[in-house]
Protein backbone atom coordinates (compact mmCIF):
# COMPACT_ATOMS: atom_id res chain seq x y z
CA UNK A 1 0.00 0.00 0.00
CA UNK A 2 1.35 3.35 -0.90
CA UNK A 3 1.10 6.76 0.92
CA UNK A 4 -1.00 9.17 -0.62
CA UNK A 5 1.39 12.02 -1.59
CA UNK A 6 1.25 14.88 0.22
CA UNK A 7 0.17 17.63 -2.48
CA UNK A 8 -2.70 15.12 -2.92
CA UNK A 9 -4.18 15.61 0.38
CA UNK A 10 -7.37 18.24 0.68
CA UNK A 11 -6.51 21.23 2.67
CA UNK A 12 -8.93 21.99 5.55
CA UNK A 13 -8.76 25.68 6.78
CA UNK A 14 -8.45 25.14 11.01
CA UNK A 15 -10.33 27.89 11.63
CA UNK A 16 -13.45 26.17 9.62
CA UNK A 17 -12.78 22.76 11.37
CA UNK A 18 -13.08 24.44 14.74
CA UNK A 19 -16.25 26.20 13.38
CA UNK A 20 -17.69 22.87 12.70
CA UNK A 21 -16.66 20.87 15.48
CA UNK A 22 -15.92 23.30 18.40
CA UNK A 23 -14.77 21.90 21.44
CA UNK A 24 -14.85 18.15 19.95
CA UNK A 25 -11.12 19.31 18.94
CA UNK A 26 -8.42 20.69 21.26
CA UNK A 27 -6.98 23.91 20.09
CA UNK A 28 -2.92 24.41 21.10
CA UNK A 29 -2.30 28.03 21.99
CA UNK A 30 1.59 27.61 21.66
CA UNK A 31 2.80 29.81 19.06
CA UNK A 32 4.75 27.91 16.61
CA UNK A 33 6.27 29.13 13.14
CA UNK A 34 5.27 27.18 10.02
CA UNK A 35 8.20 26.27 8.43
CA UNK A 36 7.51 23.80 5.39
CA UNK A 37 6.61 23.67 2.09
CA UNK A 38 2.96 22.69 2.90
CA UNK A 39 1.74 24.99 4.45
CA UNK A 40 -1.89 23.10 5.53
CA UNK A 41 -1.34 19.40 6.78
CA UNK A 42 -2.77 16.62 8.99
CA UNK A 43 -2.94 13.07 9.44
CA UNK A 44 -2.52 10.87 12.51
CA UNK A 45 -0.50 11.16 15.00
CA UNK A 46 2.93 9.70 16.01
CA UNK A 47 5.11 10.98 18.50
CA UNK A 48 8.74 11.20 20.33
CA UNK A 49 9.60 12.52 23.28
CA UNK A 50 13.20 13.76 23.80
CA UNK A 51 15.30 16.66 24.30
CA UNK A 52 17.97 17.89 22.95
CA UNK A 53 18.85 14.52 20.98
CA UNK A 54 17.41 13.83 17.34
CA UNK A 55 18.24 10.07 16.78
CA UNK A 56 15.03 8.74 17.34
CA UNK A 57 13.29 11.78 15.20
CA UNK A 58 16.09 10.19 12.65
CA UNK A 59 14.81 7.16 12.68
CA UNK A 60 11.13 7.42 13.24
CA UNK A 61 11.15 9.34 10.08
CA UNK A 62 12.87 7.21 7.90
CA UNK A 63 9.89 4.47 8.45
CA UNK A 64 7.05 4.70 6.07
CA UNK A 65 5.02 7.58 7.38
CA UNK A 66 1.54 6.72 6.01
CA UNK A 67 0.72 10.18 5.59
CA UNK A 68 1.22 10.64 9.48
CA UNK A 69 2.17 13.49 11.34
CA UNK A 70 5.30 13.53 13.75
CA UNK A 71 4.65 15.62 17.00
CA UNK A 72 8.08 16.28 18.80
CA UNK A 73 8.28 17.10 22.24
CA UNK A 74 11.40 18.39 22.66
CA UNK A 75 10.37 20.46 25.57
CA UNK A 76 10.77 23.39 24.61
CA UNK A 77 14.50 23.50 24.35
CA UNK A 78 16.15 26.11 21.16
CA UNK A 79 19.66 25.10 22.10
CA UNK A 80 20.00 22.30 19.28
CA UNK A 81 17.98 21.40 16.62
CA UNK A 82 15.72 18.14 16.31
CA UNK A 83 15.67 18.22 12.78
CA UNK A 84 17.01 19.77 9.45
CA UNK A 85 17.08 19.12 5.80
CA UNK A 86 18.56 15.50 5.54
CA UNK A 87 15.85 14.05 8.08
CA UNK A 88 12.90 15.99 6.37
CA UNK A 89 13.73 14.92 2.96
CA UNK A 90 13.67 11.65 4.28
CA UNK A 91 10.26 12.13 5.92
CA UNK A 92 8.82 13.31 2.29
CA UNK A 93 10.56 10.09 0.65
CA UNK A 94 8.71 8.17 3.71
CA UNK A 95 5.17 9.71 2.65
CA UNK A 96 5.04 11.60 6.10
CA UNK A 97 2.48 14.41 5.85
CA UNK A 98 4.42 16.22 8.66
CA UNK A 99 6.17 16.70 11.69
CA UNK A 100 5.82 19.55 14.66
CA UNK A 101 8.14 19.89 16.86
CA UNK A 102 8.56 21.88 20.32
CA UNK A 103 11.78 22.91 19.80
CA UNK A 104 14.30 24.10 16.93
CA UNK A 105 14.69 22.50 13.52
CA UNK A 106 17.60 24.04 11.05
CA UNK A 107 18.07 24.22 7.38
CA UNK A 108 14.89 26.97 7.11
CA UNK A 109 15.29 27.35 3.79
CA UNK A 110 15.72 24.02 2.51
CA UNK A 111 12.52 22.71 4.54
CA UNK A 112 10.75 25.74 3.32
CA UNK A 113 11.38 23.91 -0.43
CA UNK A 114 9.69 20.45 0.64
CA UNK A 115 6.82 19.07 0.37
CA UNK A 116 6.07 18.30 3.86
CA UNK A 117 4.30 20.40 6.86
CA UNK A 118 6.69 21.88 9.51
CA UNK A 119 5.81 23.53 12.63
CA UNK A 120 8.52 24.43 15.14
CA UNK A 121 9.21 27.25 17.66
CA UNK A 122 11.84 28.30 16.01
CA UNK A 123 15.68 27.38 14.32
CA UNK A 124 19.33 26.99 15.66
CA UNK A 125 21.98 26.07 13.17
CA UNK A 126 23.87 23.79 16.36
CA UNK A 127 22.84 19.73 15.77
CA UNK A 128 21.86 17.81 19.00
CA UNK A 129 23.05 14.76 20.49
CA UNK A 130 22.87 10.85 18.62
CA UNK A 131 22.44 8.94 21.59
CA UNK A 132 19.03 7.64 20.90
CA UNK A 133 17.60 9.31 24.32
CA UNK A 134 13.92 9.57 24.51
CA UNK A 135 10.46 7.37 24.02
CA UNK A 136 8.52 6.64 20.85
CA UNK A 137 4.49 6.58 20.41
CA UNK A 138 3.69 7.83 23.97
CA UNK A 139 1.20 10.16 25.07
CA UNK A 140 2.73 13.82 25.26
CA UNK A 141 1.62 17.03 26.38
CA UNK A 142 2.42 20.56 24.71
CA UNK A 143 1.34 23.67 27.06
CA UNK A 144 -1.35 21.55 28.13
CA UNK A 145 -3.26 19.77 25.25
CA UNK A 146 -2.64 15.85 24.97
CA UNK A 147 -1.36 14.20 21.61
CA UNK A 148 -1.79 10.27 21.60
CA UNK A 149 -0.32 8.40 19.12
CA UNK A 150 -3.29 7.72 16.47
CA UNK A 151 -5.64 10.90 17.24
CA UNK A 152 -5.71 12.96 14.23
CA UNK A 153 -4.20 16.35 14.30
CA UNK A 154 -5.09 19.58 11.66
CA UNK A 155 -2.26 22.39 11.04
CA UNK A 156 -2.30 24.85 9.13
CA UNK A 157 -0.93 29.05 9.34
CA UNK A 158 -3.64 29.76 11.73
CA UNK A 159 -2.90 26.77 14.19
CA UNK A 160 -3.12 23.03 15.26
CA UNK A 161 -6.38 21.02 16.42
CA UNK A 162 -6.15 17.98 17.84
CA UNK A 163 -9.01 15.38 18.69
CA UNK A 164 -8.89 15.11 22.48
Amino acid sequence: MSAASPSSVPTVSTADLYDQRGDELLSLALQFQSLGGRSHFSGPVRTIRCFQDNALVKSTLATPGNGAVLVVDGAGSLGTALMGDMIAESAVLNGWAGVVINGAIRDRVALAALDLGVKALGSNPKKSAKAGAGEVDVDVVLDGVRFRPGAMVWCDPDGILVEP
